[in-house]
């Protein structure tokens, strides 16, 4: 239980920064309009740094044979996910926005700091295969779900900046070039940026949404206790059949990190499209802020139990 009393404080001190955001916009000090500014910053230069210097790391046969694991699990997970949101809709009546909700979580933002203080720097390297897994069916199959549209923009896909840091930081760890030290040292100062701007934005999210409509509407709590509780309790069985035929000695600790990928909460992505394309951004945005608060308390308990099935 050691790593989940740890991942609690590590969520405590985030949702501390979270609070710090929330407080701004209700002092009247910003608008919560202007986080998209904050988020420019965050998507185009944090992510992109903090991608590059995860795979700045000594190419071995074992960080290879990790890397293709961790790859595996996460194209495995988006399946499960993509399999039972299809079993689902019909059942529960998922539209559009809680089908996005259940299926992309908000790895991107949530899962490198935790993995950072959890299990190190050198296990980043691995959560970045669920962030480009996830960032190519955002751009592809969650876009044209939002559009309701067929055909698949390939060229968005690969022009997106986070891809390409993806492609870049691979080609540079197969060909292991190492960055020039300073440029590692600003990266390294840009790493520790990234837990507390995508903090603050949740925090300047959830202070525009009146909280009380987002406690109060019970269809909130469908796509919530899948995201946080039902899914990740099917990835939990993923993760063990996967460890049991690993065959390495730390797959434990690598697939965790693609398991706290999975068990984040909703990804601020699909508010920012749904706003995009004209679809409901305001249950988006409602989703996003009541699984962000709750995950402080479900997070905890599914990575106990990992460490106790897994």
């Amino acid at each position: 239980m050691q790593i989940s009393l740890l991942l609690m404080e590590e969520i405590a001190k985030l949702f501390a920064i979270m609070l710090m955001g929330y407080a701004v916009v209700k002092a009247g000090l910003m608008k919560s309009s202007e986080s998209k500014s904050i988020s420019v910053v965050m998507v185009y230069l944090v992510i992109p740094c903090v991608i590059l210097n995860a795979f700045q790391v000594e190419y071995t046969p074992d960080v290879q044979k990790g890397l293709l694991l961790a790859c595996v699990a996460a194209v495995l997970v988006h399946i499960l996910f993509l399999m039972l949101t299809a079993i689902l809709k019909n059942i529960l009546h998922l539209d559009v926005i809680e089908r996005a909700t259940v299926i992309y979580s908000n790895a991107g933002i949530l899962v490198i700091p935790l993995v950072q203080e959890l299990l190190g720097q050198e296990y980043v390297i691995y959560s970045s295969a669920y962030i480009a897994v996830q960032l190519i069916l955002i751009w592809t199959h969650c876009k044209n779900m939002l559009c309701e549209e067929d055909k698949l923009e390939w060229k968005k896909v690969f022009l997106n900046v986070n891809i390409i840091s993806i492609i870049v930081g691979v080609v540079l760890f197969i060909c292991r070039v190492q960055l020039p030290s300073g440029v590692q040292d600003v990266m390294n100062m840009m790493n520790n940026m990234i837990g507390p701007i995508g903090m603050l934005l949740a925090g300047m999210v959830i202070a525009e949404v009146p909280l009380r409509t987002v406690f109060t509407k019970k269809r909130n709590y469908v796509s919530t206790v899948l995201r946080l509780i039902i899914y990740p309790i099917f990835v939990l069985i993923l993760m063990k059949v996967i460890n049991t035929f690993a065959g390495i000695n730390d797959s434990k600790q690598i697939l965790l990190t693609v398991y706290l990928a999975s068990v984040t909460p909703a990804c601020a992505t699909v508010t920012s499209m749904a706003q995009l394309y004209d679809k409901d951004a305001a249950y988006a945005s409602s989703l996003y802020v009541l699984t962000t608060l709750l995950s402080i308390a479900t997070m905890p308990v599914m990575v106990g139990l990992y460490e106790m099935f897994v």
